[in-house]
């Protein structure tokens, strides 16, 4: 068989009973290079409904499988796209990027932290963390529909990276209102944060610049998630709440889901464009749909102590020292005593100094204004400084966690107002 091998990519909603799975799956096409002539390759049948029943083992080499797929694809588009864009739009010398080489050494150490973290993943779905669906919920719809728009988007981005054009909006994009600091091309986005089309562009966007793992990291939240709520054991399931900040387009929420069928989930976020994808894909989910309101992290519009967990995914590194300050002393604000605050981030200095080139290299090539003081940003004093205590950290492939707890017997606070309503 040849080096391109057409593999299983399908919604699969796994039952398990001891060492075995079975999925219930609809089939579409997805090719994946594939380097190993002995790889698993299966035969694909399109929009055909059927039960296959799979050992754990088989299970696991599937999501091996489409991981590799994904990491190959993530490689060849970004190996082309630069190609092309030097070909077709060279930039001016004093505007390229000039980001440094990685040694054979640094590029082996990333592949052995992805490989860590993929197994990390499987290890938390035998454990019963969260189903073995998670590993499978790849959203291939959004893949077919967006994909050639990545590709078509590109000559905009390339222009605006070559002329350092980095807070560009198209005439009807609402700007006002917004913090400075939002209003920016973040990664080159076309319209940054703030049209449709960059919400429906973004997850792709972000797997490809992952090389398939974006999910996966966002995952690592699961576990502390899910142990931290342990605390509050005599509170009803659909009782539980749980904050995420900055939701974007909902893959973290559609992940806890995953989870925590029956808790209460909020999100929010300053994009109304972001929320709009963020509803789309939420709503496919069964089960109560998650509150999801406009709103910015530095001023949630909830009451104080009002929820169980509060979370926030790749949002630190895009702000501004004194925002990141203020976003930690929010989310202690309204997390409930004994509570968990969970932070997922890019790794820092601190934790991965054998990274350090790839670190002074992200912003070199993307549009991240605030990334550089991030990755030197104390975060465990701020939180501590907030008034989080048992502040704990991981770190797995490129992103770092902290989990944090609120103390039973919390500081007193000044008295304050919440600006909004949060309803139950």
């Amino acid at each position: 068989m040849g080096r391109t091998s057409t593999v299983l990519a399908s919604a699969l909603t796994p039952r398990r009973t001891s060492s075995i799975t079975s999925f219930y799956c609809k089939i579409v096409y997805f090719t994946a290079i594939l380097t190993d002539k002995n790889s698993l390759h299966l035969l694909i049948v399109v929009d055909c409904c059927f039960i296959i029943t799979m050992p754990d083992t088989l299970t696991k080499l599937a999501y091996q499988t489409v991981q590799q797929g994904k990491s190959y694809f993530g490689l060849v588009h970004k190996a082309v796209s630069t190609q092309l864009l030097n070909i077709v739009a060279p930039a001016p010398a004093e505007t390229k990027p000039k980001p440094t080489p990685l040694s054979l050494e640094l590029i082996q150490n990333i592949q052995r932290r992805m490989n860590e973290i993929l197994e990390t993943d499987w290890q938390d779905v035998e454990k019963g963390v969260y189903p073995a669906s998670l590993l499978f919920d790849n959203p291939w719809d959004d893949f077919f529909r967006y994909y050639p728009a990545v590709w078509f988007d590109m000559p905009e981005m390339w222009q605006r990276v070559n002329q350092k054009r980095y807070q560009e909006f198209d005439p009807g994009v609402e700007t006002q209102g917004l913090p400075s600091y939002y209003v920016q091309n973040f990664h080159h986005q076309t319209n940054g944060y703030l049209s449709d089309e960059s919400a429906n562009l973004y997850d792709l966007q972000v797997e490809i610049l992952f090389n398939g793992t974006a999910d996966p990291m966002r995952r690592r939240i699961l576990a502390p998630l899910k142990a931290g709520l342990k605390a509050f054991g005599d509170v009803p399931a659909s009782q539980i709440k749980i904050l995420d900040v900055a939701c974007g387009t909902g893959r973290t929420l559609k992940n806890i889901r995953g989870m925590l069928p029956k808790a209460s989930l909020y999100g929010v976020d300053l994009s109304a464009a972001y929320l709009r994808k963020a509803n789309q894909l939420l709503s496919q989910v069964p089960g109560t749909l998650p509150q999801l309101v406009q709103g910015n992290g530095e001023e949630l519009p909830f009451l104080e102590n009002y929820f169980h967990a509060v979370t926030s995914v790749f949002l630190f590194h895009e702000l501004p020292p004194q925002a990141r300050q203020n976003v930690i002393d929010e989310a202690f604000r309204v997390v409930k005593p004994g509570g968990t605050f969970i932070i997922c981030d890019s790794i820092q200095m601190a934790d991965s100094p054998e990274l350090s080139i790839a670190m002074e290299n992200f912003p070199e090539i993307f549009h991240e204004p605030y990334y550089r003081h991030y990755t030197t940003d104390d975060l465990t004093k701020r939180l501590t400084d907030a008034g989080f205590t048992e502040v704990f950290e991981q770190v797995h492939f490129m992103s770092k966690y902290l989990i944090a707890k609120k103390p039973i017997e919390a500081r007193p606070e000044a008295p304050s107002f919440a600006t909004g309503i949060a309803i139950d």
